[in-house]
């Protein structure tokens, strides 16, 4: 990545209302080493779980199997393009109210640690960071860059002052926030940008809210990842000596509390890979080890899900799938785990865990086979004007899909390699030549198809986004044709690209209005990248309907799909380890049948030429392709668990970092 010379920039701030504190107080005894809460030692046992990946519905439901686990406080992330989707325009609405979410949080009976951002990592597209900044093509995230500061003050002058109410001094919930997120992994190591957002959280926040970072447990992440003025905090995960991880943080903080920030009770998966578990007593074991220290700790306490596009992916380019499992306490549909109870008996051994029974697993119904019938291929859809925005240049997707259109410049009577000799499809294009399938063009594994067609036939290349790189060097990652194609030996230019808004085209219902194609244009082997729509009806007479339910596809090979226009993100059985899809039961009906829909990418286990009816299947139990796994590090066999985290993830298979 080209430096350049930058400048800090100090932009004159309006002048924020702020509310009345009261006597609450939190804060850190450095002669203690701890927290104080109203003068009072404190320490904190807190999960892990993130709003933006859990419907509005089930947040009073998590948080209270949360609370039943004996934690006192939870652990979440604001993630900037969640509630800023384009420049200038936030929604803090549904889903997305935060201020609900931190309510609910202190009904509730726990505190908040608010990781703030404005780069939250998490396993989300771009690490939490807009697209849209990647319009200005030299911009330096995560920088002191003018143009990124810019940005990152206006988000925050907009965030901030909604987190205000809600800070423990304020009779709040929160009781510190993080800055940034893991900055000692990232190459910019700019300190002037730390000090400007220290600047501007405390302008926001005030003097008496406790500021931290979070870092990687080794010494080198956190040379660049503190700062004096931020707490620094480590995170690691079971199997090393915990004793030793935590002499790390010591070296930035000789004195205060000792704080894992982020203990990782999972881990994530990535498509092709085996799904990864963590045995709950090597968790249970490492739980207990930090708490007899004396330690405050965060773990990643609720399983999550990804609905609509945006999850991330690791460096080198993996995208992780649609299900945010982790093999969590609480699984991706609320349900306590055996892990769950490991971890309630090891927290019982050192403070009062609530009396009462812990809430139930959420119902579940398997609503049986669907059919879904082909409508339309997907490139007829070009033709709905209003649906899709036309870019006469090029244009960085947000999420989804970016159709570019050419037309042949010679004829391909004999085969000719379409090639991207610079590796710059973002990152799966479908090809097709007068809408006769061609193949497949992916990042980082095929970079060359052959393919036919006449002079002057039309060339599509239907390029799917399937997540930006969320950790490290490479998060500024743009999504299209980023480089040129060559066919044989001629450079392809002057494309027709459409940007492609497909959630609207299927929540205003069009496609279940379109008949079925008469002539399919596809052969038995192969599909044109199609949409199948199908409806089906709740049971009458069982009480407590509708339930939770999974979405399994046996035989398709990859899409999307929707219920009742509400997305529920990616399948790809053909890779795995994700089978199944969760169906949240406040999205279904009683009253009306419920419309599918699927966008099925490659190839479709039904048809006229295979003389089989097209069809998914509602099941009760949530399905993965491969048995337990462990990626790069195995907790079982112990070892340090310092470094591995950062490098692995940059790797793509590092086992402890989140």
């Amino acid at each position: 990545i080209k430096k350049k010379k930058l400048r800090p920039v100090v932009y004159s701030l309006p002048l924020p209302l702020l509310r009345h504190s009261s006597s609450r107080t939190f804060q850190i005894d450095y002669d203690k080493d701890c927290f104080l809460k109203d003068g009072e030692l404190f320490r904190y046992i807190s999960g892990s779980i993130h709003y933006s990946r859990i419907p509005q519905y089930y947040w009073k439901d998590r948080l209270l199997k949360m609370y039943m686990a004996g934690l006192n406080a939870i652990q979440t992330y604001v993630p900037w393009n969640y509630h800023e989707p384009t420049p200038g325009h936030y929604n803090f609405t549904g889903d997305k109210s935060l201020e609900h979410f931190l309510q609910l949080c202190n009904d509730t009976g726990l505190f908040v640690i608010l990781r703030a951002g404005p780069y939250i990592c998490g396993e989300w597209d771009m690490g939490g960071l807009p697209a849209w900044l990647l319009q200005k093509k030299s911009i330096v995230l995560r920088s002191s860059d003018p143009d990124y500061l810019a940005s990152v003050d206006r988000w925050m002058s907009v965030l901030l002052p909604k987190v205000k109410p809600f800070l423990y001094q304020n009779n709040g919930p929160i009781i510190s926030v993080q800055v940034e997120n893991e900055y000692g992994s990232y190459f910019a190591c700019d300190y002037d940008y730390l000090r400007h957002l220290v600047k501007l959280f405390r302008y926001y926040l005030g003097n008496d809210v406790v500021l931290f970072t979070t870092d990687g447990a080794g010494k080198s992440y956190l040379k660049c990842g503190t700062l004096q003025g931020l707490y620094a905090t480590i995170d690691f995960g079971p199997g090393g000596n915990v004793t030793q991880l935590f002499t790390v943080q010591r070296h930035a903080e000789p004195r205060g509390p000792l704080v894992n920030s982020e203990f990782y009770t999972g881990w994530l998966d990535h498509w092709g890979q085996k799904h990864s578990t963590i045995n709950k007593a090597f968790v249970a074991k490492s739980l207990d080890e930090i708490l007899a220290l004396g330690a405050n700790k965060n773990m990643l306490q609720c399983a999550l899900n990804e609905f609509c596009s945006s999850k991330g992916a690791n460096s080198p380019y993996l995208p992780q799938v649609t299900s945010y499992d982790y093999d969590a306490p609480l699984s991706e549909a609320g349900d306590p785990t055996d892990k769950y109870f490991a971890i309630r008996e090891v927290i019982r051994k050192y403070k009062k865990v609530p009396a009462g029974p812990v809430l139930p697993a959420t119902p579940k119904f398997a609503y049986g086979t669907v059919l879904v019938k082909k409508v339309i291929q997907f490139y007829n859809l070009i033709c709905i004007k209003l649906c899709f925005f036309y870019s006469g240049a090029r244009y960085d997707m947000s999420f989804g899909f970016m159709l570019y259109r050419n037309a042949l410049p010679r004829n391909c009577s004999d085969p000719c390699p379409l090639s991207s000799p610079l590796n710059g499809v973002h990152d799966r294009a479908y090809v097709t030549v007068d809408q006769v399938f061609q193949g497949i063009l992916e990042r980082n594994k095929i970079i060359s198809i052959n393919i036919t067609g006449r002079a002057g036939a039309q060339l599509d290349l239907l390029v799917e986004n399937t997540g930006r790189i969320n950790h490290g060097k490479d998060i500024n990652d743009a999504k299209g044709l980023v480089t040129n194609l060559t066919l044989a030996s001629d450079i392809l230019t002057d494309w027709t690209i459409f940007s492609l808004n497909i959630d609207e085209v299927v929540a205003t219902g069009h496609l279940n209005k379109l008949q079925r194609p008469q002539s399919p244009m596809y052969t038995p082997a192969t599909t044109v990248p199609s949409f199948y729509v199908g409806a089906f009806q709740i049971p009458s007479g069982i009480p407590y309907m509708p339930q939770d339910t999974y979405l399994k596809f046996q035989g398709w090979s990859k899409g999307q799909v929707w219920i009742n226009g509400f997305n529920l993100g990616r399948y790809w059985p053909t890779k795995g380890p994700q089978l199944t899809l969760y169906v949240p039961a406040h999205i279904l009906t009683t009253s009306v049948p419920n419309n599918i829909t699927v966008l099925e990418l490659e190839r479709a286990p039904c048809g006229e030429e295979l003389n089989t009816p097209c069809a998914v299947e509602f099941v009760d139990t949530p399905v993965t392709s491969q048995g337990a796994a462990q990626l790069g590090h195995d907790p079982s066999k112990g070892g340090n668990g310092q470094d591995e985290g950062r490098e692995g993830r940059e790797r793509g298979g590092g086992k402890w970092s989140g």
